[in-house]
């Protein structure tokens, strides 16, 4: 605690804390969560066959979190769509995404430096978004710990954890895509986050809210930054989770989760890859077939 006192970290902390969220950090939110809706197979094509059904899994793309945790805490799932700019924000990013002429929007946001920015932009939302799941939680259920973490977990990750009924809206049914199933980084993330802000609301974890969020916004930020660079699919808890999992579970260390992590370097079977494997083959058919 004196070196965070020497850096003048929680001053910091709480100015970062206290930063309002709309609409710039808002609109990397919606931008990168409907950049990665376009690199889903059939997209594109469902943008232009039904423009109300990509509009919905848009929708659900950026506010999905927020109607999942309304659900489990009694609230009307549509209860954040009363707020009118954030729905107009969401709707014209994805508007711009898919039908701007000759897919400038898309260009200019995919152009891996611009993205870089917006993909650690988006990683500020999400810590703030499981701080305020846990902190809502808290107030609901003073004492349930796991609802807490539960919450915080959904707010973090809801996208994922509905992805198969976005699937259902564009027509397409990939049980083997279940998050539950094979949890991604940002997934596995968002639950160790809420673990952590559940410690700190419960006041056993001796660090300030402010100073858990700044910590928590620069591992994500970094992690993903780092991840989004390379092109990777692995897991900076990989190791830890292969030795955890041996110890408890009895599961060979570096068994399956690890292989799982490293398989998309050698095989083109990763699901990230293989989005913009076919994103970019087709925007090159389409450029073959307009010359």
């Amino acid at each position: 605690m004196e070196v965070l006192a020497a850096l003048n970290l929680g001053d910091v902390a709480q100015v970062f804390s206290k930063m309002g969220m709309f609409p710039v950090f808002d609109v990397a939110y919606y931008i990168v969560s409907i950049l990665y809706l376009k690199y889903e197979p059939g997209s594109v094509e469902v943008s232009r066959r039904s423009p109300v059904a990509s509009w919905l899994c848009a929708m659900l793309y950026c506010f999905g979190s927020y109607i999942l945790a309304d659900i489990m805490l009694g609230s009307s799932p549509i209860d954040y769509f009363q707020h009118n700019s954030h729905i107009l924000l969401a709707s014209a990013v994805w508007y711009l995404i898919f039908y701007c002429p000759l897919n400038l929007f898309y260009k200019c946001v995919a152009f891996l430096p611009i993205k870089l920015v917006l993909v650690a932009l988006k990683e500020v939302v999400r810590t703030r978004k499981i701080a305020a799941g846990v902190h809502h939680a808290h107030h609901a259920y003073h004492h349930g710990l796991f609802i807490m973490v539960i919450v915080g977990y959904v707010k973090g990750s809801g996208v994922a954890l509905i992805s198969n009924f976005e699937q259902l809206l564009r027509g397409v049914w990939r049980p083997d895509t279940n998050e539950i199933l094979n949890m991604s980084f940002p997934t596995k993330a968002s639950l160790y986050g809420a673990i952590l802000f559940t410690l700190q609301e419960a006041h056993w974890l001796p660090v300030a809210k402010s100073t858990l969020i700044l910590l928590f916004t620069l591992f994500m930020a970094t992690s993903k930054v780092v991840m989004t660079a390379r092109h990777s699919h692995g897991s900076p808890f990989a190791l830890i989770e292969s030795w955890v999992c041996h110890l408890l579970f009895g599961s060979p260390l570096g068994g399956s989760e690890e292989d799982h992590h490293h398989a998309p370097a050698a095989a083109p079977s990763s699901p990230l890859k293989t989005k913009e494997e076919l994103s970019e083959g087709a925007r090159k058919r389409k450029a073959k077939k307009a010359e």
